[in-house]
């Protein structure tokens, strides 16, 4: 006998898989305006394990993109959504904005507090800006801009507008607060010399994942950031799409389910001891160079 006291030891019950691990729980997720993208795939896990959902939406950007908005609209693809809600008291909002405006956070949140019953429990954020970017030498201070504005400012700010709605909350309700940014392949293989805004933008999130753990910790929170590696969203084609098959061991591309079952547990109480950690669920993607 060592004298130590002995370790507190989980019953048999906390150790069975509940089927809506989420249930009560509320989250916002961004970019979550296409039946083909990743946000649209982490809602859906997200209900059906329990969570009512808010779906953030900018559908003026989906327009301007090769793939074009969801001919089903916001409320079809919320309806979808609806569709995978596990508890039947759960319910799914949608609303939008554009979040390179920088009121644009804060109001967002307000909206999905009070489409929730005034408080988001998971924060998913998703959304970025496709395109507009460039090389090294055609990158310009508009190009570095709009990145900024979009994949990074706008979701300190979220973070930074979470975090205080969970501090008006009394300490007992704060559990379980999530926030999951989501990074890119910026930091593997040869980075992405020919999306410098993109992969600059996405770095800083990653470099920042650390430092948000640790100051939301206080509010029983956890950080995580997600590479998910190249998604098969849509956006690319004949043998461009094969040549980056290619590069899986797997032979296929990551499917936006893919990266959603990661950030779905994320958001569980199983993964409460995970935080400020920069997470690869990429299929064994080898990158190039």
């Amino acid at each position: 006998m060592t004298g130590q006291p002995s370790l507190p030891v989980p019953p048999p019950a906390a150790l069975r898989r509940d089927p809506l691990p989420l249930r009560g729980r509320t989250a916002l997720v961004t970019g979550a305006s296409r039946r083909a993208g990743i946000g649209f795939a982490v809602a859906r896990r997200l209900a059906a394990y329990g969570a009512s959902v808010h779906l953030h939406h900018h559908t003026a950007h989906d327009a301007g993109q090769p793939w074009g908005a969801d001919p089903a609209g916001p409320e079809g693809v919320a309806a979808e959504v609806r569709d995978a809600l596990g508890d039947p008291d759960a319910t799914v909002t949608h609303g939008p904005a554009d979040l390179a405006d920088p009121g644009a956070p804060a109001e967002l949140l307000r909206a999905a507090a009070d489409a929730l019953g005034g408080r988001i429990d998971i924060l998913v954020a998703n959304h970025a800006l496709s395109g507009f970017d460039g090389d090294l030498d055609t990158v310009d201070a508009a190009m570095l801009d709009a990145h900024w504005a979009t994949d990074t400012r706008s979701v300190i700010l979220l973070v930074q507008g979470w975090a205080r709605l969970r501090a008006a909350l009394p300490a007992p309700e704060r559990a379980g607060g999530r926030v999951m940014m989501m990074t890119s392949g910026q930091d593997h293989g040869g980075g992405m010399p020919g999306e410098v805004a993109y992969g600059l933008a996405k770095g800083a999130l990653a470099s920042a994942t650390r430092t948000l753990a640790t100051a939301l910790a206080p509010l029983s929170a956890t950080v995580n950031t997600v590479n998910p590696g190249p998604v098969d969203t849509g956006y690319l084609s004949g043998e461009a799409y094969a040549a980056v098959a290619a590069m899986f061991p797997a032979g296929r591309w990551g499917l936006p389910d893919d990266p959603a079952r990661l950030i779905a547990w994320l958001a569980t109480d199983e993964a409460a001891w995970v935080t400020g950690q920069v997470i690869d669920s990429e299929g064994g993607f080898r990158h190039p160079g």
